[in-house]
């Protein structure tokens, strides 16, 4: 996800920007380099430490809170460390922004030690973290439509009044404009995106279920799609990416279930949005069997690390277990 997104805010920021790129993979980093040539300055850097001395804006891609703690809190290659040591020398208003879907707990634990450093600074020196999920997949992020949900604290005016539309105007690049939301105080933004995932993976096995009838029935899918999508049926699975092969020609389903958002990430997501209820204490029927579902089916080598519609060749080429 974050290899498309940084391409197009490499192409779509003025050429006075010079963009730090930082990745685990020497690879990807010499690839990237190769391949947003002559679409402005590219510079890579060590480590989040080593961005806070030279940028005010910082966004991290970051696959699971491991990551996410390590980032951000190592004290010293850390961004947070690297906050302190930049104020020292400059003292400017910096933001830190991590886009990816991770645990509450974690999102409130590098919030809460964001604020501890940023009270520790030296006037004018601010440090505002904001977490910013996105929805929109590995296609949405190259096609640069991805849906970003912001959570950001709205006690301080400045936040509210200087920071979203300071990030908005970032994430504009990566993202459609219209579709980047403030969605309350920091970790708001991490719960819609569950609440979203939780949603979406439920459906992705209830329409793959529903189109698998058909097919068994000898029903043209195609045609069982277009009612589906101008009836009460229709969501976002049946008319974006479709799960059958062959009706939707860009999806992950006609690609093999290559390239799309892995069962394994959906499985997983699903499991916070399950913790999350419990959390609240929100009674839920449907999240435990769609689990039971997507285990099985990432469980058998087959259907391992492929986009997580191929629940429906799962449901497919499995008997029904008549109990």
């Amino acid at each position: 996800m974050g290899y498309p997104m940084a391409v197009n805010l490499r192409s779509k920021l003025s050429h006075d920007y010079t963009l730090l790129i930082c990745d685990v993979s020497k690879d990807s980093l010499e690839r990237f380099q190769e391949q947003v040539q002559g679409k402005g300055p590219v510079e890579a850097v060590q480590n989040g430490h080593e961005a806070m001395g030279r940028t005010n804006i910082v966004i991290t891609m970051l696959p699971g809170s491991p990551a996410v703690k390590a980032v951000y809190l190592d004290p010293d290659t850390g961004i947070l460390s690297g906050a302190v040591a930049a104020a020292k020398l400059s003292p400017q208003k910096k933001i830190i922004v991590e886009c990816g879907t991770i645990e509450t707990s974690t999102i409130l634990e590098v919030a809460k030690a964001s604020k501890e450093t940023a009270a520790a600074l030296p006037s004018p020196a601010t440090l505002t973290f904001i977490d910013a999920p996105v929805s929109g997949g590995p296609m949405g992020a190259e096609a640069g439509t991805l849906t970003f949900m912001v959570g950001c604290d709205s006690k301080n005016p400045t936040d509210a009044e200087i920071v979203f539309p300071s990030v908005k105007s970032v994430l504009s690049h990566m993202g459609n404009p219209n579709s980047i939301f403030a969605c309350g105080p920091v970790g708001a933004g991490t719960a819609f995106k569950i609440i979203n995932n939780y949603l979406s993976a439920i459906t992705s096995l209830a329409a793959s279920e529903a189109l698998n009838i058909g097919v068994k029935m000898g029903l043209d899918p195609h045609l069982l799609t277009d009612v589906i999508n101008v009836s009460g049926g229709q969501c976002w699975v049946t008319s974006q990416s479709n799960p059958v092969p062959g009706v939707h020609a860009n999806a992950p389903a006609s690609r093999g279930y290559e390239g799309g958002f892995r069962i394994e990430l959906c499985k997983k997501v699903l499991g916070m949005g399950s913790e999350l209820a419990e959390m609240v204490g929100a009674r839920t029927i449907l999240d435990k069997p769609t689990l039971e579902a997507f285990s099985e089916a990432a469980s058998d080598p087959r259907y391992k690390g492929k986009d997580a519609r191929v629940v429906y060749k799962w449901l497919n080429e499995s008997e029904r277990n008549n109990r």
